[in-house]
């Protein structure tokens, strides 16, 4: 499989590379599945502070600002990073989150990680790329050591695509649940990479 995946890699955010990301959400893409609105969010605010949102993504502290979830509920920001996926111009976002001292999340927050290719460049490889490549540099940062021995995801019944990018990279299925009111309930599937 390895081998029709594209050249891609994974670049922290940056002024150079703003302008190729700003052109993705102004057509009309999201980097978060959950809230379509938020491409026009981060507009807004690259147009009002484009250093402060560049810097904000890169965040291992959780000390950016509240998030707001699809219900509009805000709620505390995990540390996290995210990265963009790059060919030569962005090609999506995959980002990182965890809860400080335990592998364990949220009930409000789906998974450790979750990626957005922009619709342009889906079913071409990107997002089962961009995951191993993440999870590399989750390896080499040593989490495993640090008592961070998997990662969970979580991809819906109805999106195949996701559920093979997952698989592809290690995941297996270790649980079927309600997911949380704020994301509208219904039923997802939950994964686990080994770190």
């Amino acid at each position: 499989m390895a081998s029709r995946l594209l050249p891609c890699s994974l670049i922290v955010p940056s002024l150079a590379a703003l302008p190729s990301y700003c052109e993705a959400l102004r057509r009309g893409w999201s980097p978060d599945n959950t809230r379509s609105v938020a491409g026009a969010e981060e507009l807004a605010r690259i147009e009002r502070d484009p250093a402060g949102f560049v810097a904000a993504l890169d965040d291992p502290g959780g000390r950016g600002g509240p998030v707001t979830l699809p219900d509009g509920s805000v709620v505390p920001r995990l540390p996290g990073f995210r990265r963009w996926i790059w060919d030569g111009e962005v090609a999506g976002s995959i980002g990182f989150r965890w809860q400080p001292g335990t592998v364990d999340l949220p009930a409000h927050v789906l998974g450790h990680i979750g990626y957005a290719v922009v619709p342009w460049k889906r079913n071409r490889g990107y997002a089962t790329a961009a995951l191993r490549l993440l999870l590399a540099d989750l390896r080499a940062e040593g989490l495993p050591a640090r008592g961070l021995r998997h990662v969970e995801l979580t991809a819906d019944p109805g999106n195949p695509a996701s559920q093979r990018v997952i698989t592809a990279n290690g995941g297996r299925l270790v649980d079927r649940f309600a997911k949380d009111a704020v994301y509208g309930g219904g039923e997802t599937f939950r994964y686990r990479i080994d770190l």
